[in-house]
């Protein structure tokens, strides 16, 4: 049984009149898609409510709520502004934060004017991100899904799920490119990692990246695991200028093929089981991640 919640559009309301009275009168309304980890909600025009979905979350908005000030200052591209704390009550158990709204469509179904320019916007937002002052920075761990940490936390279940897909996929040509990822750590100083550089997190506004949302599994540590857009989203042109915009050496792209083949592979076995509808796109992913090196 998921011991995410209900989080609803009452619930919201509530606790927004109940913590932040002068705010009552703003329509509420659940953002779709709306986010796992955490759960956004329009509040007014120019504002949103985000709140944890469990317990396992409830870390991420202390961190964001604590570090989103601090990186602004430094970033590329806009990113949220934190606007008011709300804290665990009777009716809902985990502390929340209200931000300032930014304008824009989700890049997995925004229309992009040039997919060059936006993996040359996204490239100089990541050397941002990279170049800011880590003194005070959480370093990656349970908080960060282990995100800037070492892939090798998720040798058990990557090495069940190619055994799993054995019977489709080239599972000595997966190990190979699994334990190539793993025969390398960073051995530079920490950076600030995002943590979930997808789709889903990069706002397009006229056709051109404009901003960039949820800092829930950020940290600092090793920057691969920002980089597994180049197989997820980008393609041809647009890799190649991401990856060529990016100062990295080849063992850091070979670990960000690592994690993006360990979410592939897990992914795919998760929607065989349970029979997805977008199954074959999964497939046809992981495919792309097993043929496509950088």
């Amino acid at each position: 049984m998921s011991d995410r919640l209900d989080i609803s559009e009452p619930l919201v309301r509530a606790l927004i009149a109940e913590q932040f009275p002068h705010w009552a009168a703003l329509p509420v309304r659940k953002v779709v898609p709306g986010g796992w980890d955490n759960q956004t909600f329009r509040l007014g025009e120019t504002m949103s409510v985000r709140l944890p979905s469990a317990q396992r979350y409830a870390a991420q908005g202390a961190k964001e709520q604590r570090i989103l000030p601090v990186l602004a200052p430094k970033l590329s591209l806009p990113i949220p502004t934190l606007l008011a704390r709300g804290q665990a009550s009777s009716r809902y158990p985990f502390p929340f934060g209200v931000y300032s709204w930014i304008a824009g469509e989700p890049a997995m179904t925004a229309a992009i004017a040039d997919m060059s320019g936006f993996a040359d916007n996204l490239a100089g937002f990541l050397q941002s991100l990279h170049r800011a002052e880590t003194a005070g920075g959480p370093p990656a761990g349970p908080h960060s899904f282990h995100r800037g940490g070492e892939l090798n936390i998720y040798s058990a279940e990557t090495v069940a799920a190619l055994a799993e897909l054995s019977d489709e996929i080239d599972s000595d040509g997966a190990t190979a490119i699994w334990k190539e990822a793993l025969s390398s750590r960073w051995a530079r100083p920490p950076v600030w990692v995002h943590g979930d550089i997808a789709p889903g997190n990069l706002l397009v506004a006229d056709g051109h990246l404009a901003a960039v949302i949820d800092f829930g599994t950020a940290a600092i540590g090793d920057p691969a695991c920002d980089l597994v857009i180049a197989w997820t989203f980008l393609d041809g042109e647009a890799r190649t200028r991401f990856h060529t915009a990016l100062p990295l050496d080849a063992a850091t792209w070979q670990r960000a093929r690592g994690w993006a083949l360990w979410k592939a592979l897990v992914t795919t076995v998760d929607m065989r089981r349970n029979g997805s509808p977008a199954l074959n796109d999964q497939r046809r992913l992981l495919t792309l991640i097993l043929d496509v090196a950088l």
